[in-house]
This record gives structure tokens, C-alpha cells and sequence, in this order.
């Protein structure tokens, strides 16, 4: 440009710098390189590797992809360890509101995958019947834990293996005939038989009663 002194770089400077461009090229090369080989490596490490080439080249999607597939593992994580948390804590308080609310928030908030699946969903709900279960055995009348079952069963995945109403009644049945005066089995029951029944016919309805099915709903 007119009017700019222009500086005389020397031929070993010139070489110089030519040497260290290199390096930062051949550096970058390397870095990618290890990044894109870990594949389905999601540790810290990697974490930390996704962001060292990110700093260096910031329109990376294959890394940027790559990082929310990290972040979500460790968000799946965390909640693990949050739901493991609870149980631990149930199995001291088991009428604490609070506890079995954070449970069904970290239920509620586990990620979709991996990949585009219920997996880690599935994975994480299949635990909650036999949780329940063992929280009755221990107090068939913990009202909180009925509630958590009736939960459950709205809640389920899509994809998740269902208890059916019929499942469902049979297992009130038993608690009932443990101990008659049960009334959170009852309640639940009474539940139960009225979300059976919403959908039916009168004709129906009647051809449940002469079956017995609907005497809890009369008592």
C-alpha cells in the first residue's frame, strides 16, 4: 500500500515462520485427530478435548455433535446417581413429599437416547415397580407410595413394558385381602376401576357388575 514502510523480512526469518505455522497446522491436524478417533469416548478427557479444537475452529459440527453427545451422557449421569439418591433416602423417610417429587422430576428429565430411542428411559423407569413394591411390603398403607404407583402408570414411556388394569387389580386384591381395612389399597383400587371404566356403556358397566367387578365402587 502507498504510504507503508515495508518491513525486509529475512530469508531465516521468513523460514521461521513458515517452520511455525507448520507446527500450529500439523498441532491442529493432530488434535482433530484425536478428537474424531475417540468416538464414543464421553469422558471429561474427551469433554475437554472437543473444547481445545473448538477454540481453534469454532465451525467444527461434527465436534459440536459430538459435545452434546458427551453432555448428555453426563446429564443422564447425574441424574443415575440423583434417582440412586432417593432410594437411599425412601428407604429411611418414606412419607417425605419432597423425596418422591425430586424422583419423578429426575424421571421426567432423562434425555432421549442413545441415539434417537427410549433406551436410557426405559432403562431408568423399568426399576420403579419393584421400587414401589418393596416400599409396600414395608407399610402396605404408605399413601405416598400408591400415589407414586398411580404415577407410574400414567408415566411410562411409550416403549417401557406396561402393567395392564387387570395387572393392576390383582395386586390390590392381594393387599386388600392382607389386610381389609387397607384403605390406601382401597382408594387405589377405587381409582383403578373408575379409569377401567370411563369408556364404557352402561350395558357394559352392567355386564361388569353381575361379574362382581364394580362391588368396591358401591361400598
Amino acid at each position: 500500500m502507498h504510504g507503508v514502510k515495508r518491513t525486509k523480512v529475512s530469508p531465516e526469518a521468513a523460514e521461521a515462520k513458515r517452520l511455525k505455522e507448520l507446527g500450529k497446522i500439523q498441532a491442529y491436524l493432530t488434535l482433530e485427530e484425536d478428537v474424531l478417533a475417540r468416538a464414543k469416548d464421553y469422558s471429561p478427557e474427551a469433554l475437554k478435548k472437543t473444547t481445545e479444537l473448538l477454540d481453534l475452529n469454532p465451525e467444527f459440527y461434527t465436534v459440536w455433535n459430538y459435545r452434546r453427545h458427551i453432555l448428555t451422557r453426563e446429564i443422564v449421569a447425574l441424574l443415575g446417581a440423583d434417582l440412586r439418591l432417593t432410594v437411599a433416602y425412601l428407604k429411611v423417610h418414606p412419607k417425605v413429599y419432597w423425596i418422591w417429587t425430586h424422583r419423578m422430576w429426575c424421571l421426567e428429565n432423562i434425555p432421549r437416547g442413545p441415539g434417537d430411542t427410549e433406551g436410557w428411559r426405559n432403562e431408568m423407569w423399568k426399576v420403579e415397580f419393584g421400587l414401589v413394591e418393596k416400599l409396600l411390603e414395608s407399610d402396605a398403607r404408605n399413601f405416598h407410595a400408591w400415589g407414586y404407583r398411580r404415577y407410574i402408570l400414567r408415566s411410562l414411556p411409550e416403549t417401557a413394558e406396561k402393567r395392564t388394569p387387570q395387572d393392576e387389580l390383582k395386586y390390590t386384591t392381594r393387599k386388600i385381602e392382607a389386610s381389609f381395612s387397607n384403605f390406601s389399597a382401597w382408594h387405589y383400587r377405587t381409582k383403578l376401576l373408575g379409569k377401567m371404566f370411563e369408556d364404557m356403556t352402561p350395558e357394559q358397566i352392567a355386564e361388569k357388575k353381575d361379574e362382581g367387578e364394580l362391588h368396591v365402587l358401591e361400598a
